[in-house]
């Protein structure tokens, strides 16, 4: 683990709800028809917060960050409120990063200047495209000029902003995402988070791929499309330090850096997951249901539905996922201790996939778009993660998000 990570503690508030449910997204997000009862949410966050700050004892927050669904539908004073209740039962780092995914729909983007008097320090914005067609074929709620508009008062605002995008989308060629993301590099302000399109069970994307609808690109054009991701940020001087994730030094996501990094981590509402130590490491999940979880906070001051026990193998296995998403790797100690053998360690690095040191393995430049099939060859003899971590670390797929499940 690098220095402080054992330290960091985050907190992590999911807001369920969204106008409209995209095509691709399989992160727990609920549309609702009639009005949503914002204040009666954010108090049920702030019980569950209060319930646990007993779990977890005095600790100093380095991050908070409100995912969801969308939770730029939150209003501004119930953002305030839950900060505010953090502060009172935690001690917040002076520098603590707050973090909140925004949508950039000309309506939300009114709510920046709330965020950023109720305490949000950084932004990330879910441009997503900057083509309309390419907007509607996701369901995304706004265009691209609302995007940019909303990105650029974003950075106005506040101190720091992630420009998001998806790309390997079906019909899209190496040479028009190279448009596309010249265009958006000459936006951003420090870090972008560039996905590739992957199809999720129980989306509406995999029903269309499942007829035949749906197309996205092949291997080897994922491949290329990635390839040209790699040149062109770390051109500009975002580093990739994470799968998905580039950054000019200073500007890297810390929250999500603290769940990469395997730090402690206490998540709040519907679905949401934790992972705390103490004597042993807890995994614990809340009801994912929005309506349901808030009624067992109602009667039980939390919605928790999971709580358990992780082994040591467990543990270090989620460790070995998590940590190989970043380019410094993970402590040579975590694969041992994940039951890594020995010798798939050394086939792989002789493949070029993997770099070895006494203290650290991380992947290769050849390894990363294999991390997926990287990842599954090393815990071949080790056991899975005992529960998903899907607090959205803008997370993707379960275990991590590569170009191809396969090898070159």
């Amino acid at each position: 683990m690098m220095p402080g990570a054992a330290d960091a503690f985050g907190i992590y508030v999911h807001w369920p709800f969204c106008r409209a449910k995209c095509p691709y997204c399989d992160f727990n997000s609920h549309v609702r028809h009639a009005p949503v009862d914002s204040a009666a949410f954010a108090s049920a966050l702030i019980r569950e917060l209060t319930w646990f700050r007993g779990e977890t004892g005095p600790r100093g927050v380095s991050s908070v960050f409100f995912g969801g669904g969308t939770p730029s539908l939150m209003p501004p004073a119930a953002v305030g409120a839950v900060i505010e209740a953090i502060a009172r039962l935690w001690q917040v780092a002076s520098n603590a990063e707050i973090t909140l995914e925004a949508n950039p729909t000309s309506a939300e983007s009114g709510n920046f200047a709330g965020y950023r008097a109720a305490g949000v320090t950084r932004v990330s914005v879910g441009v997503q495209a900057l083509d309309d067609v390419a907007l509607r074929a996701l369901g995304r709620q706004h265009s691209a000029a609302e995007a940019l508009a909303a990105f650029r008062l974003a950075a106005r605002l506040f101190p720091r902003v992630s420009f998001d995008l998806i790309y390997a989308r079906p019909g899209q060629t190496v040479d028009a995402w190279r448009s596309e993301l010249a265009r958006a590099l000459g936006e951003q302000q420090g870090h972008m988070s560039l996905y590739q399109l992957t199809i999720e069970p129980d989306t509406a994307f995999a029903g269309l791929a499942a007829t035949g609808a749906l197309r996205l690109p092949d291997d080897d054009l994922a491949a290329a499309l990635f390839e040209t991701t790699q040149e062109m940020t770390a051109a500009a001087g975002l580093s990739a330090y994470e799968i998905s994730n580039h950054a000019r030094p200073g500007h890297e996501c810390r929250h999500n850096l603290l769940y990469w990094r395997y730090g402690d981590y206490t998540g709040v509402g519907p679905g949401a997951h934790s992972r705390l130590t103490r004597a042993s490491r807890r995994a614990l999940a809340t009801e994912r249901h929005p309506e349901s979880w808030l009624r067992r906070v109602h009667q039980a001051g939390h919605g928790i539905v999971e709580d358990e026990k992780l082994t040591a193998r467990e543990e270090a296995s989620e460790r070995l996922l998590m940590g190989l998403r970043l380019a410094e790797g993970v402590p040579a100690s975590a694969l041992l201790a994940a039951g890594v053998a020995q010798v798939r360690l050394q086939e792989l690095a002789g493949r070029g996939l993997l770099a070895l040191s006494p203290e650290r393995v991380s992947t290769t430049a050849a390894g990363r778009p294999l991390l997926n099939a990287v990842i599954r060859e090393l815990l071949r003899d080790a056991v899975p993660m005992a529960v998903p971590i899907n607090n959205r670390a803008r997370s993707g797929p379960a275990v991590a998000q590569s170009p191809s499940d396969h090898w070159a």
